[in-house]
């Protein structure tokens, strides 16, 4: 058994589609591409500041699901000041995708094919803990890597007492 490796403050942000009409591919079709191609500048990004080459973000990964009403991403940010960063930088793919959405949204008539949405959740150090049993790259774990489960602790209780304090040694 593992757990997560990450120490400290999180952040859980979660962003999502909703497709009302899924006829309408030219309105679902245009939001599927811009988080495509976030999510690409993002890992990117993530790959080339581990390298040495490109100022890291603050985007520690995440992975994407298939929900009931449409596709869902859970990202993995080391701060909310990095996730605001980079949704408010306009020479990166998020804002002015997000600004020519709402132009649409607001120009086009029916324009309510999709919804999008996003929730975020600011975790503190000892407000997280995990458990993987013969899984190495699946949520906080596939983002942050993975440690043996006992450095942290017998139990959930433990885990999570032992996140607010940095591991020793």
């Amino acid at each position: 058994m593992t757990t997560h490796a990450h120490e400290g403050d999180l952040v859980v942000f979660l962003i999502g589609m909703t497709v009302r009409k899924p006829w309408r591919v030219d309105h679902w079709s245009r939001v599927a591409r811009a988080m495509v191609g976030m999510q690409q500048e993002l890992h990117r990004n993530k790959a080339r500041s581990e390298a040495g080459d490109e100022e890291w973000l603050g985007f520690l990964g995440g992975y994407n699901c298939l929900g009931q009403r449409g596709p869902v991403s859970v990202q993995y940010w080391r701060s909310t000041d990095d996730l605001y960063g980079y949704a408010n930088n306009p020479d990166r793919t998020h804002r002015p995708a997000w600004l020519k959405y709402y132009e649409r949204a607001h120009n086009l008539a029916g324009s309510d094919g999709i919804g999008i949405w996003h929730e975020t959740y600011a975790v503190p150090a000892g407000g997280h803990e995990s458990a993987y049993g013969n899984l190495t790259d699946w949520g906080l774990a596939g983002a942050t890597g993975t440690i043996p489960l006992s450095r942290r602790g017998r139990t959930a209780r433990e885990r999570l007492a032992s996140s607010a304090a940095p591991l020793a040694g």
